[in-house]
Order: C-alpha cells, then sequence, then structure tokens
C-alpha cells in the first residue's frame, strides 16, 4: 500500500542539508518509519532473546518464531535457548562471544514470566544494557510477562506491573523508529501469541509503541489460517465511515488479508463510497447508523449474506465547542453516532446470530478519549465511552464465542488533520517518541490483527496508535 506522505518537516530532515541543519539547531530527527507491503516477511533480521529467572514461554516462542521463519540468537544469560530452539528445528546461536558486542539485530523478545520478586530485576539490566546499542533502525522489542492481578504472590505482581515502567521509559529512548510492548499472556494462553507476535515484531505495529496487551485464553476455539498472508480468507467485513481517510484504509487492508468486504457511510457520502468500492472490489450499503432502524437493517443485511464475521465501527463526528457553547443537539449527536449506535448495533447483531461465532468486533476510540480536549467533551464522552463499552461487553461477548478490541488513533495523516492550524498540527506531530505523525495505514493494520482468526485470545483490549504520544497516559 502506497501513502501520501504530507509531513514536509520529515522529507527535510532526512535529506542530506535538512539532517546537518536539525543537528546543529538540535532540532528533531524523525525515523522514516518501515510499513509494511504485501507479501515481506515478518521479520527481516535476527530476533535476539533473552530471559530472567525460569522463563516459561520459550517453547512457545521457539514455534512462532519457527513459523515466522525468523532467525534468532540468545543472550549469554539465556544458555536454555539453544535446546529448545534446536528442538523446535530454529537454527540458533550465542550473541556476543568472547564478550564483544554481540551483532545488530531486529529485534529483542524478553521473557519475565518466571520473574517472581524485584531482587531477579538485574536480568532486565544485564540484558537491555547489553542490547539496547545494538538493535536496528525500526526495531521491535517485545516483553512477556504475566498480569499482575493474575500473579499468585504479591511480589510477583509488583515486579510484573514494574515492566510497564520499563516499557515505557525503553520507547523513549531507542529512538530510530524503535517502538516497545509490554506483552501479559495468561497462564494456559502461550497457543495464543502467534499472531501478536506476527504484528509487534513487523513493520505493522509501526506506529505502536509503549502499549499493554493481554492475552487471554481463547474465546472460541483457535483458527490459525491456512495462509498468514490471508489470514482473513473466507471472512466477511463490515466497515462502517469507509468512503475516506482511515476507514477507506481500513477497507484497502482487510481486503488485502483477504475478506470480503462492506464498506457502510452515510447516503450523503455514496458517491465517495461507490468509488472506494470500486477500487477494492467490495460492496457498499448507504446508511446513516445513528437512525432508529439502523441496528434491523444490518441484521438483514448481514443474515442475506450468511451472516459476517468482522464489525468494524470507524464511523464517527465531531461538533466541537467548550460545553458552556454547546447547543444540546450538538451533544446527543456526537454521543448517538459515536456510542449509542455502536451499542445498539453490537446488541442486535450478537443476540440475532447475524454476527458469527467466532466473530471479532473492533472499535474505533481516540486518545481523545483517553487525555481529554479542550472543546471536546462531548467527543472525549463518546471515546471514552468506547472503551468503556469494549471493557464491560467482552466477557458477555466471549461467552457467545467474540471479541471485542478497540484502537485509540492519536495523530493521524488525514484530511482533517491537514485543516488543523500549522502551529498546533506541528505539536501533534513531534509530541511523541516518533516525532511524526501516523497514517491511516497504521491504524488498520491494528484492526487486522484483532480481526484476524488467530487473535481469540485477545478481547477488552485498548491499543494506542499514537507513536507513544506525549499526551493522555
Amino acid at each position: 500500500m502506497k501513502a501520501t506522505m504530507t509531513d514536509s518537516y520529515l522529507n527535510f530532515a532526512n535529506s542530506a542539508l535538512g539532517s546537518r541543519f536539525a543537528s546543529a539547531l538540535g532540532l528533531p530527527k524523525p525515523t522514516v518509519l518501515e510499513r509494511y507491503r504485501e507479501g515481506q516477511p515478518v521479520v527481516r533480521g535476527t530476533v535476539l532473546l533473552g530471559g530472567g529467572a525460569n522463563p516459561q514461554l520459550l517453547p512457545a516462542l521457539a514455534a512462532a518464531l519457527k513459523s515466522m521463519g525468523a532467525q534468532t540468537l540468545a543472550h549469554a544469560q539465556l544458555p536454555q535457548w539453544t535446546p529448545v530452539a534446536n528442538q523446535a528445528g530454529l537454527l540458533t546461536g550465542r550473541w556476543a562471544l568472547a564478550e564483544q558486542p554481540g551483532e545488530k539485530v531486529k529485534a529483542l523478545l524478553f521473557d519475565a514470566t518466571g520473574m517472581t520478586d524485584s531482587s531477579q530485576s538485574d536480568a532486565l539490566y544485564t540484558f537491555f544494557h547489553d542490547s539496547a546499542r545494538s538493535v536496528l533502525s525500526c526495531g521491535r522489542v517485545v516483553i512477556l510477562g504475566r498480569a499482575p492481578e493474575s500473579c499468585k504472590s504479591a511480589r510477583q505482581a509488583t515486579l510484573q506491573r514494574a515492566l510497564e515502567g520499563l516499557t515505557r521509559s525503553l520507547a523513549k529512548e531507542l529512538n530510530k523508529g524503535i517502538n516497545v510492548q509490554l506483552l501479559y499472556v495468561a497462564e494456559g494462553a502461550q497457543d495464543q501469541i502467534e499472531s501478536t507476535l506476527r504484528f509487534l515484531l513487523s513493520p505493522r505495529s509501526a506506529y505502536v509503541s509503549a502499549q499493554v496487551i493481554r492475552i487471554g485464553l481463547p474465546v472460541a476455539a483457535p483458527a490459525l489460517p491456512s495462509d498468514w498472508n490471508k489470514p482473513l480468507s473466507g471472512k466477511k467485513a463490515l466497515v462502517t465511515g469507509a468512503s475516506r481517510g482511515i476507514g477507506a484504509s481500513i477497507a484497502e487492508v482487510m481486503v488485502r488479508e483477504g475478506a470480503t468486504v462492506i464498506c457502510l457511510d452515510v447516503p450523503q457520502a455514496q458517491n465517495e463510497l461507490d468509488q472506494i468500492v470500486q477500487r477494492l472490489g467490495a460492496s457498499a450499503i448507504a446508511l446513516d447508523i445513528s437512525g432508529p432502524e439502523a441496528p434491523q437493517q444490518l441484521v438483514a443485511a448481514a443474515k442475506a449474506q450468511g451472516g459476517w464475521d468482522v464489525l468494524v465501527h470507524n464511523a464517527g463526528i465531531t461538533r466541537d465547542k467548550t460545553v458552556a457553547n454547546m447547543k444540546p443537539h450538538l451533544w446527543q449527536m456526537v454521543i448517538n453516532v459515536n456510542l449509542s449506535s455502536q451499542e445498539r448495533i453490537n446488541d442486535a447483531l450478537v443476540d440475532s446470530g447475524a454476527l458469527s461465532s467466532g466473530g471479532r468486533i473492533v472499535c474505533v476510540s481516540s486518545i481523545s478519549g483517553i487525555a481529554g480536549n479542550r472543546g471536546q467533551t462531548n467527543y472525549a464522552l463518546s471515546k471514552a465511552g468506547v472503551i468503556g463499552m469494549v471493557q464491560s461487553t467482552a466477557p458477555v461477548f466471549a461467552s457467545k464465542g467474540i471479541t471485542i478490541n478497540a484502537v485509540a488513533p492519536g495523530f493521524i495523516e488525514t484530511q482533517m488533520s491537514a485543516a488543523i492550524p500549522f502551529a498546533i498540527r506541528e505539536a501533534g506531530r513531534r509530541m511523541n517518541s516518533m516525532s511524526q505523525g501516523g497514517l491511516p495505514q497504521d491504524v488498520a493494520e491494528v484492526i487486522a490483527w484483532f480481526a484476524s482468526p488467530a487473535s481469540s485470545g485477545l478481547t477488552g483490549n485498548v491499543v494506542r496508535v499514537c507513536g507513544q504520544s506525549l499526551i493522555g497516559a
């Protein structure tokens, strides 16, 4: 997928003249991020493994990395990796022989699942102290642990919660387009990690950093795709708000992943909608989702197609005013479109069986729903409500074999952001660890990961797509 780069400073700072100019003035020099292109390997380069105490996920990591065709090395503190990797059929070796710095690597994986006390934290220091300078540009770092709320002792929970601080600090230190994530894996859910590792280690996660992701037991029978390049083959997906911007990119990525896509937007956007579906070979529904009849109309449309497998709630509006100056209809309109309509549609599709068992619901929230924004009380309430809906309905839908997750975009380069005044737009671009805005593709890639049939262990997650924005949590 090709994206038009609208960030002139990014291009200038990466030119020969601009690089010298930025260095002389101490200005940020954002790295041009590597983004996924269809058919490319998951990870181009070596993955370096580390671990502390008694790491528990090594066999699962070996199986997943073998499936990806990855090359691996082991840090000296993890000698147990070699026999595990060899048993899985992985060629591996030791990194940093004879006390010399090891070769450059594309990714770091640290298994902290066996760490039960803060006194064991030296293993984290040693691994990252030794390897931090050896990660290539646009590299990946993933730390794996256990969710604190599931830990068997207070000290174990303390150490596992401490990993969040390490993750966020590393993400701010490494630069060069490198991102860092924390993956909490429930006991017994080790077979669910491959889909997430494929996403986090690949260029698909270019603008996602410092996120905490929880993998639990699958809500339905796991279904590994026969072709990881087309994991959504045979699946039918509805994408709302699909006529332009992020919605159009979501539809494009879903088609690339093999899905049959139904693009929905309001009747006023019919022309743009027709252009999208013609280009993608998709189908269209022109419908106002906030209307009282919309849920049942969608149930009928889904059943006419034999049921849908994926529902992506992307449609949303803004009507910005300070609360003191806001008219009641502006409040009601935003809440109805951005939140209440999603609740009604979810209930209708799930209760009727129009969303198949094993289905996926993915919602688009916003960093505004996490941090708030002046003049957006209605919008921030609606987007925070989306997060609340995801977290509160996840266990309800899990009983029906359906997952629900959300993405929360930060500053994304769209027609809407292009209209923001220059100074505010530049602040939005630079106030994150990547020193640039994201692209619609970055949001779409996260949604495709959540939508995968192999992501059955992911539900109730909210992942920010913001380059580790300095705004919010």
